[in-house]
């Protein structure tokens, strides 16, 4: 696979990605992070380191907008839950190692 193609790929993948964690805003960020080790936020802050290796400005603000498909504190607004006590637990075991 010549890398034209795989970075299409790779690209294509991402907004999937992206797509479908737009439209399961019932998972919260912190179960993504207990169970996978990233949230939308670390998409967020990946998407801008990219654009920054680039030359590319973006704000903080301009990054979670494009992971979330609208601007964060909207986003936590609607979405966002408080983490339960399990759930902060959880994440607390799994950063103190």
């Amino acid at each position: 696979m010549d890398d034209q193609t795989r970075t299409e790929l790779e690209a294509a993948a991402f907004r999937r990605l992206v797509a479908h964690l737009q439209a399961r805003t019932d998972v919260q960020n912190i179960d993504l992070m207990n169970l996978a080790g990233f949230c939308r936020n670390c998409l967020s802050k990946w998407y801008r380191a990219a654009a920054e290796e680039r030359g590319v400005e973006i704000s903080d603000a301009a990054a979670r907008e494009q992971i979330y498909g609208m601007p964060y504190d909207e986003w936590k607004a609607l979405h966002q839950r408080e983490a339960t006590a399990e759930q902060q637990a959880a994440f607390q075991q799994a950063n103190t190692h």
